[in-house]
């Protein structure tokens, strides 16, 4: 994200600003409308998931070390923001992980 876009305000500036929200079309609409407009949203999420399925998994403690990587392959992790190391352990996680249980079909 670039800093250029980035507004800061405080509470009072916050306060002064119009309040453009149709209230009065928001406290009409009814429970249909609602699930109406979020099924006909493309961006809203299921919220009916099902997580019977679901496994807790608790990070183990981490190592720092010095790793070398191509300068492209660190780019690229590093433009999908904050904890983008964290990202890079869960692929070598993945790898590993495969590698694994190939060894074990073999």
């Amino acid at each position: 994200m670039s800093e250029e876009n980035i507004v800061t305000y405080t509470r009072e500036e916050l306060d002064k600003l119009p309040d453009e929200t149709d209230w009065k079309r928001v406290r009409a609409l009814t429970d249909e409308d609602i699930a109406k407009a979020v099924a006909d949203d493309p961006d809203a999420a299921p919220i009916d998931l099902d997580w019977s399925d679901a496994e807790l998994w608790i990070p183990v403690s981490k190592k720092a070390i010095s790793l070398r990587v191509d300068n492209d392959v660190l780019e690229f992790f590093r433009a999908s923001g904050r904890g983008y190391q964290t990202r890079m352990n869960a692929v070598l996680r993945q790898y590993m992980t495969h590698q694994k249980d190939k060894k074990k079909r073999a």
